[in-house]
């Protein structure tokens, strides 16, 4: 099985902060990790240096008369860094609340003068996906598979569905995704539980290692670490990258809407 390998760049880390949300448990939408109003802020920054901000906002909507979930995320460049790596993305997920499958996904993006702006549309009874790319008003249609997820609904859905409790550590988890006008595999790997300490306080984590390419940017493949709280959020609360030169981390910041309690061990 060919396994994708995420190319990253220095300026696509900051995106990569703003898509990779968390991984969590819980299969029915009773018990799900989040909720309509949860807001979460990461500060990217290369020791206490601030390179950039990334949020994601989780708002209740409805897309064709279908409640979704509207999941929007963006991520910017600060001060002297955005002089020298301009960001500035956003990204949108429309996420099926019965299915917690993606009908629609967009993508608007400038980084340091590349720019997107691509608007996806997933026909789940087809199983294709409609990708509009609206810079140039070209319109081509893809396959997909019937669990594909976008970048950015890929790890809600995880939230709810990877029975963390099951997982043993080493052991790898592989998902359906589409990007571009492809689909390829996720894959990442749970190394295990660890206490973290963070702005907040000492905090109980499960930490995993997306599969990500080695070489150019990352001293190896699996250079990008991802520490998320172990209560029922499965909130991020640290991505950290080896790149090739130096080290690379996202923290949280801040957070409102939580649709459970966060637990702190300690001050």
């Amino acid at each position: 099985m060919k396994v994708y390998l995420i190319p990253l760049s220095l300026r696509w880390f900051l995106s990569f902060c703003t898509l990779l949300l968390a991984f969590g448990l819980q299969a029915q939408e009773a018990e799900s990790a989040y909720t309509d109003g949860e807001w979460c802020k990461f500060r990217v920054h290369y020791g206490f240096v601030t390179a950039g901000y990334a949020s994601i906002k989780v708002q209740a909507s409805s897309l064709n008369k279908k409640p979704v979930y509207h999941i929007q995320g963006e991520g910017r460049t600060t001060g002297l860094s955005r002089w020298f790596f301009y960001v500035e993305d956003y990204y949108q997920s429309y996420v099926d609340r019965s299915t917690q499958m993606p009908l629609r996904f967009i993508r608007k993006i400038n980084e340091g003068g590349y720019t997107k702006d691509v608007q996806i549309d997933f026909d789940r009874e087809a199983l294709s996906a409609r990708i509009w790319n609206k810079e140039n008003d070209v319109k081509v249609t893809a396959d997909i598979t019937p669990l594909t997820q976008d970048l950015v609904s890929a790890f809600y859905y995880l939230r709810n569905s990877v029975d963390i409790d099951k997982i043993k550590e080493g052991e790898t988890v592989d998902l359906d995704m589409f990007f571009d006008k492809e689909g390829y595999k996720f894959r990442m790997k749970f190394l295990g539980r660890e206490e973290l300490k963070t702005r907040f306080g000492k905090v109980k984590t499960l930490k995993f290692r997306p599969f990500v390419e080695g070489g150019r940017v990352f001293k190896e493949k699996e250079s990008v670490t991802v520490w998320v709280s172990d209560d029922q959020n499965k909130i991020p609360l640290l991505i950290k990258a080896d790149l090739a030169v130096g080290s690379l981390k996202a923290s949280l910041h801040e957070f409102k809407g939580l649709k459970h309690p966060f637990k702190i061990l300690e001050l």
